[in-house]
């Protein structure tokens, strides 16, 4: 794990994809979503509080990234046919690892996904900290070559 790896976090919105994460260790995430492609080597998932309840709200769980495939959502889930031609990403990863404590979503805010880096994930309490722009964050070098 080094400061600069890239973690993208993901919305888990269903159960289904919950079990299928802790399960199956993959998540699919759609590739109009990521017209640049996916690049990180950590996915980390934002739990919905309507769906979670109070294990929701919150980026509970993270995974190192080994594996990444484009398939259409027929393939990965052939008993929904709703978009079923559409393609996403699936991302295969190590087992989840909960986050403790879990980075907060406060004050609420509507999240999608977000870049952001190992260092300011490591650190996070809130979503607001994923986005840091904080010299220490910014001038990793310098910090690092003060030490």
């Amino acid at each position: 794990m080094y400061a600069d790896d890239r973690v993208l976090v993901a919305v888990m919105n269903r159960k289904r994809d919950f079990d299928i994460a802790m399960q199956k260790r993959w998540y699919r995430i759609p590739q109009v979503k990521m017209r640049r492609g996916l690049n990180a080597e950590y996915v980390a998932f934002f739990m919905s509080r309507k769906v979670f309840g109070e294990r929701g709200g919150s980026i509970a769980y993270f995974a190192r990234i080994t594996g990444l495939e484009l398939a259409r959502r027929r393939d990965l889930l052939p008993n929904e046919s709703q978009r079923a031609d559409d393609l996403y990403y699936k991302v295969q990863f190590r087992d989840l690892i909960e986050k403790d404590p879990p980075i907060e979503n406060f004050p609420a805010r509507s999240i999608s996904f977000i870049r952001t880096t190992w260092d300011r994930f490591v650190s996070a309490e809130t979503i607001s900290d994923l986005y840091s722009v904080a010299d220490f964050y910014v001038d990793r070098v310098y910090y690092a070559l003060r030490g």
